[in-house]
């Protein structure tokens, strides 16, 4: 049995700011006890640019700044996790990707060899987005979705999920959501807001545990103040997404949906109708979009409450799809083109 682990930047930090040395030992002692009962890990980690930040004095959030703490801040960050995790006799293991290693039959290949054999010595790999060398301002959209990839790489039966919030709350954040039986009911309740040194929040993580939900894998959220041996054994405060029974996402999906988007594509209730239908995406239906992109770039497709609904093969550049919004019988992506979740 395989669990990832997805902690994000906000969770590895303290109030004051600093890396959360406690929680992390936390969690390598729990480890190493469920180790024991048979149970592999795979931590999917943010943290490089948070870390980065605190070595470097860059405070604009341009791609190239990101990229410059990210290259400096990785080295620190898995110093860190190896200085903790060595104290409980864990070895770790690095591995920096991007979604080319889900899109590249060979490179997936490889990548799945890799972690599979690293999981069979016991070894932790922690795996990270390649923020040094993406030139992408969102390559998975943010790490949550990585760890959803992540979980299908490596054969994963749970991700579970570390986050501030703890799990998820109804709107007026009072009661806590045990366990999401209707996605469309769930997303109703997320305010899709970001936290401060990541790019997702909860409304990423509800998406994400979307898509891991129909790849047959079951999603815990939850905080930091909990145990990952009570995770392990159902006794931690969190929400609950289970593995669907009727998996509809087929790897050539997961496959598809990690690649590159270019821009972003936002429609109508209509044009989701027949998007979630099979059928194409009509100008018609297009509210507006953000970004440059290119005749046959990929983008992602989003509702008007901001949920993610698929990416697409976009047949139209920026420039002309700005003209040709609203206008009827222009076909934007085909049919074929159009991957769901």
């Amino acid at each position: 049995m395989v669990f990832v682990i997805k902690i994000g930047s906000n969770v590895l930090s303290t109030e004051g700011g600093d890396f959360d040395i406690s929680f992390l030992s936390s969690i390598a002692e729990d480890i190493k006890t469920l180790q024991k009962q048979g149970i592999k890990f795979v931590i999917v980690s943010s943290g490089a640019v948070m870390a980065g930040k605190k070595i470097l004095n860059i405070h604009t959030d341009s791609i190239l700044s990101r990229q410059i703490l990210a290259s400096v801040g990785q080295s620190r960050l898995m110093s860190l996790y190896d200085s903790i995790f060595s104290n409980y006799s864990l070895v770790i293991s690095q591995i920096l990707i991007t979604s080319d290693v889900f899109t590249n039959q060979n490179m997936f290949s490889n990548a799945q060899r890799t972690i599979e054999g690293l999981l069979e010595y016991n070894i932790i790999p922690i795996i990270n987005e390649n923020d040094a060398i993406a030139t992408e301002e969102l390559i998975f959209g943010d790490n949550d979705f990585l760890s959803v990839y992540v979980s299908y790489i490596s054969k994963a039966s749970k991700l579970v999920i570390f986050s501030t919030a703890g799990g998820l709350y109804t709107k007026d954040g009072k009661t806590l959501i045990a366990e999401v039986k209707d996605f469309e009911e769930a997303f109703k309740q997320v305010n899709p807001t970001k936290s401060t040194f990541g790019s997702g929040g909860m409304l990423s993580k509800l998406q994400a545990s979307m898509m891991a939900s129909k790849i047959g894998v079951e999603v815990f959220i939850t905080s930091k103040s909990q145990k990952l041996i009570d995770i392990y054994n159902n006794k931690a405060l969190g929400t609950k997404i289970p593995a669907s029974s009727n998996t509809k996402l087929k790897p050539k999906d997961i496959i598809k949906l990690a690649q590159y988007s270019k821009g972003i594509i936002y429609v109508d209730e209509g044009a989701k109708k027949a998007i979630s239908n099979r059928k194409a995406l009509l100008a018609i239906g297009i509210k507006g979009f953000d970004g440059v992109f290119k005749k046959g770039d990929i983008v992602s497709i989003v509702d008007e409450q901001q949920i993610l609904v698929g990416k697409g093969k976009i047949q139209y550049d920026s420039k002309e799809l700005k003209n040709i919004i609203g206008k009827k019988n222009k076909e934007v992506i085909k049919t074929d083109d159009i991957y769901t979740i």
